[in-house]
């Protein structure tokens, strides 16, 4: 079954409404100049609650160039279970993290060689977009994806909607697909009819 990641949380109503809509993985962005930036101390009460009412989702961070001793604090502070790292990081900083981080690649990677994680998601394949890292809604070339996917459990990320979702998963055979604006009513505001639209549409190509 394809996993789905709801990117750019900030509510805990928005958590609320992904995890209803059938989510199973919830991102957090701790990017400053993200227009999903947010505070560490506001994750934290959000996934304090996540964690006793629904365990069994998981949550990821994501971070931008951030020190290693930052992540670890993050990731502790609010309870996450992996890294996503979505800046220039070198395969020493992802091993630094002991295997609960994976790499986010903008643009296909022309060489993975050390940055593939053993467990699923190996990396997250992203649109290449000039100055901006990630959530920009642009699609990423589903046709290289695809020969990725084959090799590796990917997530694919990069404009993904709940009008293209089906073609992408059909296409790529992603192990995960993750969207940020595509299920949002505005910059950061995830809407609830598109989750629930977005998740459906990845279901009904499965079936």
């Amino acid at each position: 079954m394809t996993k789905i990641k709801i990117c750019g949380i900030k509510t805990l109503n928005d958590a609320l409404a992904a995890i209803e809509a059938g989510a199973d993985y919830l991102g957090f962005n701790f990017y400053p100049k993200s227009v999903r930036f947010v505070e560490k101390q506001v994750c934290a009460e959000i996934t304090s609650v996540l964690k006793k009412e629904y365990p069994h989702i998981k949550l990821v961070g994501v971070f931008v160039n951030s020190a290693v001793e930052e992540i670890k604090d993050f990731m502790e502070t609010c309870s996450l279970d992996l890294a996503q790292l979505h800046g220039d990081e070198t395969v020493e900083i992802l091993n630094a993290l002991d295997g609960k981080a994976f790499k986010a690649f903008r643009g296909i990677p022309e060489n993975i060689n050390g940055f593939e994680r053993r467990d699923a998601p190996a990396f997250l394949l992203d649109a290449s977009v000039k100055g901006v890292y990630g959530g920009s809604g642009v699609a990423a070339d589903w046709s290289a994806a695809a020969e990725l996917a084959k090799k590796y459990p990917l997530l694919l990320a990069g404009g993904l909607t709940p009008e293209n979702v089906a073609e992408a998963v059909s296409r790529v055979k992603p192990w995960g697909v993750d969207v940020a604006s595509g299920v949002e009513s505005a910059p950061g505001e995830k809407d609830a009819g598109k989750l629930v639209e977005f998740v459906k549409k990845v279901r009904e190509v499965e079936n």
